[in-house]
């Protein structure tokens, strides 16, 4: 990927609300796994496409199967094992389950249904861990992160970390298989946590942090807050290495993903559409969203991508406001996921269209 792609090679359609999770299958990452305020998951091939009978518009991926009956509200997380076999979803039911691929099934619900063992919030974020992903790891409103043993058959989580001060939103933990645990929360605090050593590590940030993305040696990890910046940070010093901002990019009201995509070239953003930058210079029209890239060493900001709404955009719901006028409608996109942990040729985006578009290379 020699340039920042800037057009969608394919849509993956189905969803009958806005996505709010996107997670590739591990390695070779061929399929691709998204939440929606539907309470459904859905599991697609973007490689076995066919044309889309709107004209100019990308081809349509194939949808493999559809899970539902689980949650009773949106699904905001999903998490892939190492083996693709099982899969772990998380939402604002407060539930996190474990399921099957194939049979289409949830194996187990994570915890129970009295809250003296659950979550007793929404639960923002959801992770595999430790060895042959033997552990879950899952965060929510209710300020607080658990670990569940995914091997046991116990309702009880094995550990509970209780830090924060606020939601939990966002969850990392290393590839180099180190028992941390990275989180994220409201409170403007980014904790890591040896879990082996039982210490935990806190950097400031000073804002609402809403995305962690995690180099893949670990040594640095990409936060992003409701300031309208993104920072990298050295996780051995706390030391801030680098800032990426733009007067046009806003993120000051809602939980907006970045990555560390091309090989770690750049850092990438989705954009939640404030009426500041609605008058960006590449954009076409209020109502599609935008893909901010960022050139990771300097900086610099070098692309601005339009994602289409994807469809037909004339059917779109009609928002009434309570002046009795039309509100603009806003394509904002809110998650993002790259291939092979940010090392793979393809990246997908979604957000309140329902359609995942996805970038790079089929």
């Amino acid at each position: 990927m020699s340039e920042f792609p800037t057009r969608p090679v394919a849509q993956l359609a189905g969803s009958n609300g806005p996505i709010h999770a996107l997670t590739y299958s591990s390695p070779p990452s061929t399929y691709i796994l998204t939440g929606s305020s539907d309470r459904s998951i859905r599991l697609y091939n973007p490689t076995s496409t066919t044309p889309s009978p709107l004209p100019n518009s990308p081809p349509t991926g194939r949808l493999i199967q559809t899970y539902t009956g689980a949650h009773t509200y949106e699904v905001l997380s999903l998490s892939v094992s190492s083996l693709n076999d099982r899969f772990a979803s998380s939402g604002g039911d407060r539930t996190v389950f474990l399921w099957d691929v194939t049979t289409a099934l949830p194996l187990r619900r994570l915890g129970s249904a009295s809250t003296a063992h659950s979550h007793t919030g929404r639960v923002n974020a959801v992770l595999f861990s430790g060895h042959d992903d033997s552990l879950v790891i899952s965060g929510g409103h209710d300020t607080t992160v658990r670990i569940w043993d995914v091997k046991s058959n116990s309702n009880k989580p094995v550990q509970v970390l209780s830090d924060a001060k606020d939601a939990i939103t966002s969850l990392a933990v290393p590839q180099n298989g180190n028992p941390e645990v990275i989180t994220g929360s409201v409170d403007g605090r980014v904790r890591s946590y040896d879990i082996r050593m039982g210490r935990c590590t806190t950097d400031v940030i000073g804002t609402p942090v809403t995305s962690l993305s995690l180099s893949k040696d670990g040594k640095t990890v990409l936060v992003g807050g409701l300031d309208s910046k993104m920072r990298l940070f050295d996780r051995r010093d706390g030391t801030c290495l680098k800032t990426y901002e733009h007067p046009g990019w806003k993120n000051t009201e809602l939980r907006v993903q970045s990555c560390l995509g091309g090989k770690e070239r750049y850092v990438v953003a989705g954009d939640e559409l404030t009426s500041e930058a609605a008058g960006v210079t590449g954009t076409t029209s209020q109502e599609e969203g935008k893909i901010w890239a960022w050139d990771l060493l300097t900086g610099k900001l070098v692309a601005t991508v339009t994602v289409p709404w994807g469809g037909d955009a004339s059917n779109k719901k009609v928002t009434i406001g309570r002046d009795g006028k039309e509100k603009a409608r806003k394509n904002v996109v809110s998650c993002i996921a790259w291939k092979e942990g940010g090392f793979g040729n393809q990246f997908c985006v979604g957000g309140t269209s329902g359609v995942v578009n996805v970038y790079g290379e089929l």
